[in-house]
């Protein structure tokens, strides 16, 4: 298997085109790690980055977060924001399209669909501040998430500070932005999935270090990780993980479709048979995203109720108490998490998968599902095949999501470790590898030449 790859790779600088693009990509990934470690003027990037070393981040919200930016975050880098804000923007328009009429009907005109990305980038911009706005307050108030720090900003005057800061952190968003696409336009595709997967990725040495230091820790002391036993089990788990997750992003079911003979003008095409594919995870990761996005909330609002009710002590044990329930990784969190991923799994399922419109096209193209009326009969076929496959693809995504919190608040896993046993972080990585290797085999198998796989094949090839 390891010389096949290796020939892969080989033929894979065998062809000119296929080989600009692979060291254009290089390049441009090379220049996001270094918006990653650039500092913002005015942050000791110093005591944040020994923090997170030492202590392994929080595992929380702004851990999180970092882990997504590729440690942008932990460095006061000027890619602090990472690409989140213009994935967000993304599907925010995304799902407005799919609810609001004029949108809809914008997208089908021509040149809508440019019209539709530039509001996405407008959108960017105001997420990147109202983003940059709670990064900057937390670094000039870090006692809160970090505590024992001490000061991180360097600059007396705090408005100046906090136009500096989210200045700087938008500019370096909208420069990703610009770099995602160059590498989806002259690159191997995927630009922005690939410049959130190489900044994930690029904490797998700390996760390894950490996983070292759990059987022989470097100052010495015993710890509760020095049976062997347990480290076979982690390996174990991340085999298995992984794998699942391969096994459900490629996941599909065929549903049959025949065609009957007709005739277009003077033509006569004659009819056949083919399949319509569902995937099972058909939402990917965006049901865990919004679920995170949305639990980043409670608990600073209750804190700031809390802080705002100190006079009324019943208001203000209430509104702590309930902050410490939602905490993260807390049996509230988890179970609020786990229902938020299955809503969200039926909603993005809801709003993009249009099983009306799949049957109406199917109808006129003198399409049908056999034994199933054409019409509203297909569709009704089409939506409980959806709904059922679909509450497998959820309940896969919430196992997977809730095992790095299990694993590092009930475990007392370390927070670098736990994110590649589950999550968004193994979810992403595995699907953006495959797309990535579908694109490359594209390449390949257009020039005659073996694809990564020569028995068998990755779902989507040629």
């Amino acid at each position: 298997m390891f010389r096949s790859i290796a020939s892969t790779l080989s033929n894979c600088f065998k062809i000119p085109e296929l080989k600009s693009r692979i060291w254009f990509t290089l390049g441009i990934l090379a220049v996001c790690r270094l918006l990653a470690v650039i500092r913002i003027p005015g942050l000791n990037g110093d005591a944040l980055s020994h923090f997170f070393a030492t202590k392994g981040g929080d595992g929380g919200i702004l851990g999180m977060y970092n882990t997504f930016a590729g440690g942008a975050f932990e460095h006061c880098a000027i890619g602090s924001l990472g690409i989140m804000p213009y994935i967000s923007a993304t599907i925010i328009i995304q799902l407005l399209t799919a609810v609001v009429p004029r949108l809809s009907k914008l997208v089908r005109e021509e040149g809508g669909r440019t019209q539709i990305i530039k509001y996405g980038r407008y959108l960017t911009v105001l997420l990147c501040i109202g983003q940059g706005i709670y990064f900057a307050k937390s670094w000039l108030h870090p006692e809160a998430q970090f505590p024992g720090i001490g000061q991180l900003v360097l600059i007396d005057n705090h408005l100046l500070y906090y136009f500096v800061a989210v200045t700087v952190m938008t500019a370096g968003t909208m420069v990703l932005m610009w770099m995602g696409e160059q590498i989806t336009e002259r690159g191997i595709g995927n630009g922005v999935s690939l410049i959130i997967t190489i900044g994930i990725l690029a904490r797998l040495p700390r996760a390894v270090r950490a996983l070292i230091d759990m059987f022989h820790p470097a100052n010495g002391q015993e710890t509760d990780y020095h049976f062997m036993g347990t480290g076979l089990l982690l390996l174990a788990l991340l085999v298995l993980v992984v794998g699942g997750v391969i096994a459900i992003t490629q996941a599909q079911r065929k549903i049959p479709v025949q065609y009957a003979q007709r005739a277009v003008g003077r033509k006569m095409y004659a009819g056949g048979t083919s399949f319509m594919p569902l995937r099972v995870n058909y939402a990917g990761v965006m049901p865990i995203i919004f679920a995170q996005s949305i639990l980043m909330f409670p608990q600073p609002v209750c804190t700031w109720l809390a802080s705002a009710f100190t006079k009324t002590p019943v208001l203000h044990d209430f509104f702590i108490s309930l902050a410490q329930t939602l905490n993260y990784g807390s049996w509230l969190y988890m179970a609020t998490y786990s229902a938020m991923i299955l809503f969200f799994s039926y909603f993005w399922v809801a709003t993009q998968f249009n099983e009306i419109q799949i049957a109406d096209d199917l109808k006129k193209n003198g399409g049908y599902i056999p034994g199933v009326r054409p019409g509203q009969g297909t569709s009704d076929y089409l939506h409980h095949a959806m709904s059922r496959i679909t509450l497998a693809g959820a309940i896969f995504l919430t196992v997977i999501a809730t095992i790095p919190i299990i694993l590092g608040r009930k475990l007392n896993i370390p927070p670098d470790v736990a994110q590649f046993f589950g999550g968004t972080s193994i979810l992403i990585s595995v699907g953006v590898l495959l797309d990535t290797m579908r694109q490359v085999e594209s390449h390949l198998m257009m020039r005659h030449y073996d694809g990564f796989l020569k028995k068998g094949k990755i779902r989507g090839r040629f």
